[in-house]
């Protein structure tokens, strides 16, 4: 992997003299009172402007701030007209477009598609304060008031839409929102290398159609440039065997000598589209005097990478063909490591929207950097007395690193983020703290998190900077911890004793969720854990317990769980202290069957364990999990018509009837779970025994399935996971 160039290492911007602004301007007597007669970028966010770095908005405006630009913030604007983005003027340099920390539509909506009452990202909680698909409204309303200003998207609703995908509020695919926007350049994944980047070259003055060898963006062209190599994606990963397609018009002797000639079982049907499409894309490449489509990956060489481009089937056919869609999901997520990873190419009607590879990711000097600019830590004055909640929960928490190599399949972290690790160091991190502790009002002397997309993976790492740059694994620890990765935790342990060791820091708790069985690989860890950062309760996910769902999801099996559970136990006792893990599961994941339900409900009595709020598996885009949900494939492995069907959950009756049994205990789902038990011919579970599920009588009142109805008992309580779309700022930091 080459190194980047140092984002700290840029000459300034000359509206440096300028000087740092107290918050971001979001009006033109702000503006006025900073001496600005204009800014150079202005961002338009659907949260309210919280100066924090938890949020997206914040982190971008605060590093373009650093690199002496002059940024404006639009947050929430009123989307039914051109006038509230004309409220700061005409940008000098471009409009930076994010729905938010949220997908737009996982923020309004629920997993069954009922509309949320609330949004945390709103002041005093409002919902409704930004438009569905927001980056598309806010794009075409920057264009109404300004035509000619390049217009950059990022943040996640941006970055899981990059190519054509799967969107679970309309049941189809829809194209690349580059298009959909209308957009200049689309940035994808934490955003600080690329917007650095682009800001100077257009200060520079170049112009924005010319910018397109910038890591970690997607941008429209018309055709593949003279001189480089293109792929054809089914002659890396091809989905089932290849035959031609047959000429409805041949004459049955003909018929018969192509039957002779493709060898026995070779059909699939996938495969005409592809070979259409590499036909195609071969007679595009002979007409403009490019290279040919490269039938075998071999023939590429390793110093030809750089100048290779990988063409995917194109969106009109993955929205006709789920089979193609679930084989473009493949080739994008192994296409996903910063070392190797390949240009990519889909064709949307008579254009390309080509994905340059990943952004290298941040040093720790650099992440350092980012983290310590001069965040007011709050939301704006603008907002007066109201309450922003997502700004509650995480104002005195603090980042320590970022991405997942995880891979959960559900999950959009690994996706944004990627999954090397970048971790800050210890001396920003403490000095953080410190100014949590001296500067934010109501600071109490306890911090609220230490920790990222999850809690402990800390400076973990490949222990080969060569095998991690020539990885293609989805996962780092599935189907089990790879004996490259470095596993030891010392150096988070040594953090977070460092941290509560501070003066004023009187605890310091940990928010994020456990990856156990990382955890258990280093007890020290799980006993510093269990006796100084928990407080009564530690969340942790095992998702599901049967291998089916959990297979889908590239979990570890439930023994993982037990051994920790063991640990936390055992040094909770140790501590004096009785303390309870909180384990977090997701109903109707593709590959959970109503047994494997049953299962988990039965587990959940014998521990007695009460679920308070379940929710089913949410779609998100271009999730593998989702590519799973739509087209019934797996596309973890190569992938074939005839075989490798995901049995998914679809249907609002089977998804009810999966949360109910992780609310068994509930009366209101009685009914429902005794008409499942007798289909299943499990009535031995209907009764008043201890062994038995749910009783045979119904309480007067009760029987009507009610979503938000909550039962409570003397047994510990539970939230559960619904998608890999934390509403946690302090988790996402979506750019």
């Amino acid at each position: 992997m080459q190194p980047a160039r140092d984002i700290t290492g840029y000459r300034k911007h000359w509206a440096e003299r300028f000087g740092t602004a107290p918050f971001l301007p979001m009006s033109r007597e702000e503006m006025d009172a900073l001496g600005w007669d204009s800014c150079d970028i202005i961002i338009v966010t659907g949260d309210a402007y919280v100066d924090h770095p938890s949020f997206g908005m914040a982190i971008v405006g605060r590093v373009l701030e650093a690199q002496g630009f002059r940024v404006g913030m639009i947050a929430q604007p009123d989307w039914h007209s051109a006038e509230p983005f004309a409220a700061l003027g005409r940008p000098n340099l471009f409009f930076g477009i994010t729905a938010g920390n949220m997908d737009s539509m996982v923020n309004r909506y629920t997993a069954d598609r009922r509309v949320r009452s609330d949004d945390a990202y709103t002041p005093d909680g409002v919902g409704g304060k930004r438009p569905d698909r927001s980056v598309i409204v806010y794009a075409q309303r920057a264009r109404e008031a300004f035509r000619d200003v390049p217009m950059v998207i990022g943040g996640i609703e941006a970055s899981l839409r990059r190519i054509a995908h799967f969107d679970y509020w309309s049941e189809k695919v829809r194209r690349s929102i580059l298009l959909d926007a209308k957009a200049d350049l689309l940035i994808y994944g934490n955003g600080e290398r690329q917007i650095c980047e682009i800001a100077h070259r257009l200060a520079g003055g170049e112009s924005i159609r010319d910018i397109t060898d910038v890591r970690g963006t997607a941008f429209a062209r018309k055709s593949v440039p003279e001189g480089w190599i293109e792929i054809d994606s089914a002659h890396l990963d091809t989905p089932g065997p290849i035959t031609p397609r047959a000429d409805p018009y041949a004459m049955e002797p003909e018929r018969a000598a192509l039957a002779r000639a493709t060898p026995e079982g070779a059909a699939g049907p996938d495969a005409h589209a592809l070979r259409d499409a590499s036909d195609s894309t071969k007679s595009q490449a002979v007409a403009s005097g490019r290279e040919k489509v490269v039938r075998f990956v071999r023939r590429v060489k390793n110093a030809d990478r750089g100048r290779s481009v990988i063409r995917m089937p194109s969106y009109e056919q993955v929205a006709a063909d789920p089979v193609l869609y679930a084989h473009a999901n493949r080739i994008l997520h192994l296409e996903a490591n910063p070392g190797n990873a390949r240009a990519l190419a889909q064709r949307h009607g008579d254009t390309d929207v080509w994905l340059n590879p990943p952004p290298i990711p941040l040093t720790t000097a650099e992440m350092d950097w980012v983290y310590e600019r001069p965040y007011r830590r709050r939301p704006h004055p603008f907002y007066g007395n109201a309450g922003i909640p997502a700004y509650k929960m995480i104002r005195f928490s603090v980042a320590i690193q970022r991405g997942c190599f995880g891979g959960c399949t559900f999950c959009s972290i690994t996706e944004h983020e990627g999954r090397i690790i970048q971790s800050r160091s210890e001396r920003s991190v403490l000095h953080e703290v410190e100014t949590i502790r001296d500067e934010v009002p109501g600071f109490t002397g306890v911090i609220s998190d230490l920790g990222g997309p999850t809690a402990n993976m800390y400076r973990l790492a490949c222990r080969s900077r060569e095998i991690e740059s020539a990885c293609r694994r989805p996962s780092c620890v599935y189907p089990g911890i790879c004996p490259n990765l470095d596993t030891n935790h010392a150096p988070l342990v040594e953090l977070y004793r460092k941290v509560r060791g501070l003066p004023g820091i009187r605890k310091v708790l940990i928010a994020s969720g456990v990856r156990y069985d990382l955890a258990v690989e280093s007890p020290e860890y799980v006993k510093e854990l269990a006796q100084h950062h928990t407080g009564g309760y530690l969340k942790i996910a095992p998702e599901a317990i049967s291998e089916g769902p959990l297979s889908m999801m590239m979990k570890p099996g439930i023994g993982a769980y037990d051994r920790f559970k063991a640990l936390f136990d055992r040094y909770s006792r140790e501590a004096g202290k009785e303390q309870y893990l909180i384990p977090y599961f997701i109903a109707a994941h593709p590959g959970t069957r109503d047994e494997d339900m049953l299962e988990l409900a039965l587990w959940l009595k014998k521990n007695d364990f009460r679920a308070d709020q379940v929710q089913a598996f949410l779609p998100s885009p271009m999730a593998t999990a989702t590519a799973m949900y739509h087209s019934g494939k797996n596309p973890l492995r190569r992938l074939s018509r005839v075989g490798g069907e995901v049995r998914v959950p679809k249907g609002l009756k089977v998804r009810r009837l999966h949360k109910a049994f992780l609310r068994y205990h509930d009366p209101n789902n009685w009914p429902m779970l005794r008409e499942a038990l007798r289909r299943m011919g499990r009535a031995d579970l209907i009764g008043s025994g201890r062994q038995q599920l749910v009783p045979a009588y119904q309480p007067a009142g009760t029987g009507e399935t009610s979503e938000g109805h909550r039962a409570r008992g003397p047994q510990q309580t539970f939230r559960t996971q619904h998608t890999g779309l934390p509403r946690n700022p302090r988790r996402d930091r979506r750019k």
